[in-house]
């Protein structure tokens, strides 16, 4: 067990993080990360025991905070009997409830299996594709339950664990992360995207010789794009709608938020706009972070 630390309580209740999702999608190496900052980690725990734990570690560990990895390998595990454990716990008034959902596309978890050459959990003599499509329907109708996704798709595990120590290593985490993300359609719109807006109708910097090899991040790819006489219209309504959503989306709870702003290659127009936008949002007890998919140092805050 892990000892106590400052990120122990939320709004003056106990954290507990119930990670789920995915057979290979990076459960372990969250967990790992969480038993790094002083949470409690259990994995694969029977649900029926969820509450069970919750009672006795308080006894002996206070307010330390938890974090549960349960998925389809679980003892017992059900759909139905998730939603059950779910709906009990949020009914506390001594615990503050995360369930993160780790996905990650088939091919990705198709290479992942293949190189640590791993069973899959429900592969029982299954195609390896089959099963993962079988666990992928097996956990569909856990999403309505979930309060974020994390999709490790273009990720590697060190962006992971920056995403979850920004959000629970801290005294006082935000409210509500938002996370503007710049994507290209050539590889597929995210899965974690809450919403996601099309920037192709903006002038494309990539056929300009000088501006093809520099990236969104560069000064004179911003200038150049915002330079299109739909920049400013576009930028302007963009923030109104922030601003209207995201202090409802903070109220009513939500922890996460992705903003996906996606263009051809994900190199300059998506990257521009998500840039500028980050810069200029703000609402009270939120955070803001810029996560560029398509750039080899993605994750940058």
């Amino acid at each position: 067990m892990s000892k106590t630390s400052d990120n122990a309580t939320h709004n003056g209740k106990r954290q507990l993080i119930i990670i789920t999702g995915l057979s290979g999608a990076g459960k372990s190496a969250v967990l790992h990360t969480f038993e790094d900052i002083d949470f409690q980690v259990v994995d694969n725990l029977p649900l029926s025991m969820v509450e069970n734990l919750i009672d006795d570690s308080a006894r002996k560990e206070g307010l330390a905070p938890i974090a549960i990895g349960v998925d389809s390998r679980t003892l017992h595990f059900s759909p139905d009997l998730f939603v059950e454990t779910v709906a009990r716990v949020r009914a506390r008034d001594d615990i503050q409830l995360h369930v993160l959902f780790m996905d990650a596309s088939v091919d990705v978890l198709m290479k992942r299996f293949s190189e640590t050459r791993r069973p899959h959990p429900l592969g029982e003599g299954r195609l390896l594709r089959a099963a993962i499509k079988q666990e992928r329907e097996l956990m569909a109708s856990l999403r309505d339950y979930i309060d974020g996704i994390i999709d490790t798709s273009a990720r590697t595990v060190a962006d992971t664990r920056r995403i979850i120590r920004r959000r629970f290593a801290c005294e006082n985490p935000p409210e509500l992360i938002v996370t503007f993300m710049s994507f290209g359609f050539s590889r597929g719109v995210p899965r974690d995207a809450d919403i996601v807006l099309d920037v192709r109708f903006l002038r494309n910097p990539f056929y300009e010789v000088d501006l093809k090899s520099l990236t969104g991040r560069d000064k004179k790819v911003a200038n150049f794009v915002r330079a299109d006489e739909g920049y400013g219209t576009f930028t302007q309504k963009i923030q109104e709608l922030l601003a209207f959503l995201l202090p409802r989306y903070r109220d009513e709870g939500k922890s996460y938020l992705t903003v996906a702003f996606g263009c051809t290659g994900g190199q300059h127009r998506s990257v521009a706009v998500a840039e500028a936008i980050a810069s200029e949002s703000s609402v009270d007890g939120m955070a803001v972070n810029l996560y560029h998919r398509e750039l080899v140092d993605g994750a940058l805050s």
